[in-house]
């Protein structure tokens, strides 16, 4: 039966076991018919209960035995197949064969080739050697494990975007693809991207040219006692320091007007942070969110996870449904989430065997190398961190996408404390795409916006909600100009409830959602470990991503485009979907980390199984830590593997490029970036496909550099037009100009 969402005609086959299992629920999330097909008796994952609940709702359920032909069946009148088997086992090329127009998305730990294909790996060991372990925890000591599943969580989002766009080139092409996954390149891509934008906090510097321990980062994002618990602040722009400034009763050692720079701050935090703490103290949470919000300072409380649960907010959302996170987002306004409970096993047999669908269309010629979103235009008034990626992610993909930016509103990810023209981080987030200057706050420039915005397929923003509004380009104004547009938006805690207009950055996002909490060294006071991490940011973005191309596969059925909303809140939630359901959470130090040789070199082994736990121990003797102890990381690793254990150095992402893996699989490319002296290293496509292009690899822009071409080309404007808006102040070029 139609469900009215973005992907309902879909079918999609799910072999997942035990990893990604998401991915399948998030595509009957957004109304994809999904098969769950699993052996006789169930699959082992519902020894899980909460697991497989949480990851197989809206789902169908049936059984069949190994090697059963009705397999093929099922593949016959799919569009696409998921499968987590160990590389080579399932038949891709017979299911191709019956089904041509097939999409199998294989997901793996460490994809169909290379190295380290047939090592065995955990969600523990991704983030240990996908870079996330490295950059975790309390300078001078050991690193500190995130808590969650996050590797494989966030692996299930990316493989979802990735089959998307495997699927929405074959409507164009009639052919099939095979969407190879790898959840270690997965998790160095986009948990803690070694090679992806930062947060505007670090200021241009990339994670490449951190220190190489765990960085001293509790100055960005700074956490103070109360009187019933922990505030988090995020201080970055002027404005806000100076609502700081007026809180603390504007106390002359800080008047100086080099305060309002992050720098000057930063340097003076020692003493700033006292007295911020000396206010802060005898004050609950409450009181201080509150007195926080009016004076524009961006403050949070450190929420518990179970207060989350209960939270007035997120239950005004819908973000639950009996105690179980519903869903990433919301499409059109309503919550693309919890359809049903998941199936007993067999439960649809009778029922999906019974069905007959269309046969796939026929191939139409070899197409090979070509970009699944070439031909669509963009906007995108994305800022910072998520705002970025998730345009950078449609550029990728071939779409035209044009970054719309003023002086009078910069985007904080152009800011650099080094001075140059164009940081790495910002290229790295904004390669592929052409900008235009246009103020938004001119009457001109607004009806030029409006014009681009008739003619274009796609919008994106992640501003406060009720900005677009507010200067009224509201969904309302803009599909009454064009129905067929998407518009998609990413705010901190949702469009929608009692605390989303709060002003919001990831770092509050964790606090609000219980991570930071959860995210900490119990071996020292106050021991929280999450202020270098961009996460959820690129997934939030992501998961924008895979909104914006189910629309667009959608628009193809309706004529009509729609809306895509994301709460960054909402992908922490989801991501700990089985932790919220079942009520416990991970708390303490993990048992299986390491010492290696060298200098602050650790390893995860992380046995699963009591076969894997006896050739631990007949490898390295009842001492584990004595024995890796002798090793460099590498080595260790690498002797763990060969005895069938689990495991993963602390790799650090200065070390990605000298990664074996990593460098059979293309992981890395160069690019050119102007005013960079220097080839730039840079992340490849979110998976290796048989047909779909890798990203091409242009530069990213200087503001305002492609103001004059866009004007001339897509408006129809003269030179002489163009000249008199710039001067107007409607139209901005390059910064000179």
């Amino acid at each position: 039966m139609p469900s009215g969402r973005p992907l309902d005609g879909v079918r999609v086959v799910d072999l997942a076991d035990g990893k990604a299992e998401m991915c399948g629920r998030f595509l009957a999330d957004l109304g994809a018919d999904v098969i769950r097909v699993e052996p006789p008796g169930g699959s082992p994952t519902r020894k899980r209960a909460h697991y497989f609940a949480s990851h197989n709702a809206g789902k169908r359920g049936v059984t069949l035995t190994p090697g059963d032909p009705r397999l093929l069946d099922l593949a016959e009148g799919a569009d696409l197949l998921i499968e987590t088997g160990r590389p080579g086992t399932l038949d891709v090329a017979a299911l191709m064969a019956r089904n041509p127009a097939l999409v199998v998305v294989s997901i793996t730990d460490f994809g169909q080739s290379g190295p380290y294909r047939d090592w065995l790996a955990t969600n523990a060991t991704h983030l240990a050697l996908g870079g996330v372990l490295s950059r975790s925890g309390v300078p001078g000591r050991a690193p500190v494990l995130p808590p969650g599943p996050l590797a494989y969580e966030s692996a299930a989002v990316q493989a979802a975007w990735a089959g998307l766009l495997a699927y929405l080139a074959r409507l164009d092409t009639g052919q099939g693809d095979h969407v190879d996954c790898s959840v270690y390149e997965m998790t160095a891509q986009v948990l803690d991207p070694g090679y992806g934008i930062g947060g505007s906090a670090t200021g241009g510097v990339p994670a490449t040219e951190l220190p190489r321990g765990r960085p001293e980062a509790g100055n960005l994002y700074p956490i103070f006692r109360c009187a019933d618990g922990y505030v988090r602040i995020c201080v970055l722009a002027k404005r806000q320091w100076r609502g700081m400034f007026g809180w603390l009763g504007e106390p002359a050692e800080f008047a100086d007007p080099k305060y309002d720079t992050l720098g000057a701050r930063f340097g003076a935090s020692a003493r700033l942070h006292e007295l911020i703490g000396d206010l802060f103290r005898d004050r609950t949470r409450d009181e201080l969110v509150a007195q926080g919000q009016e004076r524009g300072v961006p403050i949070a409380a450190l929420l518990d996870p179970r207060e989350v649960l209960d939270s007035p907010h997120f239950g005004a959302r819908g973000t639950f449904t009996d105690g179980m996170p519903s869903g990433y987002l919301e499409i059109n306004g309503v919550r693309a989430g919890f359809r049903g409970p998941a199936p007993e096993p067999g439960r649809h047999n009778d029922e999906v065997f019974a069905e007959t669908r269309p046969t796939p269309p026929a191939v139409r010629g070899e197409t090979a190398g070509r970009r699944p979103l070439e031909g669509l235009r963009v906007l995108d008034l994305g800022v910072i961190v998520v705002g970025a990626e998730l345009g950078r992610l449609l550029a990728d993909q071939g779409a035209e996408v044009i970054k719309i930016e003023s002086r009078a509103y910069p985007d904080g990810s152009r800011q650099s404390l080094t001075g140059e023209k164009i940081s790495v981080s910002f290229a790295w987030g904004h390669r592929n795409k052409l900008s235009a200057g246009i103020n938004l706050r001119s009457p001109e420039g607004l009806e030029l916006f409006k014009k681009l915005a008739a003619e274009s397929d796609v919008i994106l923003s992640n501003f406060k909600p009720g900005t677009l509004e507010s200067l009224g380009l509201g969904y309302d104004v803009i599909s009454a100009l064009n129905p067929r547009v998407v518009m998609a938006d990413s705010s901190a805690l949702g469009s929608t409830g009692p605390w989303s207009r709060r002003m919001g950055y990831g770092p509050l996002v964790r606090a609000s959602t219980g991570l930071t909490m959860l995210w900490r060294d119990h071996g020292v006071e106050d021991g929280f470990c999450d202020a270098i991490t961009i996460y959820p940011d690129h997934i939030a973005a992501r998961v924008g991503a895979v909104g914006v191309i189910a629309s667009l596969i959608a628009r193809r059925r309706t004529g009509k485009g729609g809306t895509v909303s994301v709460a960054q809140a909402e992908t922490i939630i989801t991501q700990f979907s089985t932790e919220f359901l079942e009520g416990s959470f991970p708390t303490g130090p993990f048992e299986r980390l390491y010492p290696c040789a060298g200098d602050d070199e650790w390893i995860i082994a992380d046995p699963q199984t009591d076969e894997q736990e006896r050739s631990l121990h007949e490898l390295t003797g009842p001492d584990v830590a004595a024995w890796t102890s002798r090793f460099p990381p590498r080595e260790a690793m690498a002797l763990l593997q060969a005895a069938g254990v689990p495991a993963g150095m602390m790799q650090r992402v200065t070390e990605y490029p000298d990664d074996p893996q990593l460098a059979a699989r293309g992981f890395l490319r160069e690019m050119r970036q102007t005013y960079i002296d220097h080839v730039v290293l840079t992340e490849n496509g979110p998976a290796t496909f048989t047909r779909v292009a890798d990203p091409d690899l242009r530069p990213a822009p200087l503001a305002g550099e492609h103001t004059r071409q866009v004007a001339a080309r897509l408006l129809g404007l003269t030179e002489s037009e163009i000249e008199a808006l710039i001067e107007a102040g409607a139209l901005e070029g390059p910064d000179g100009e």
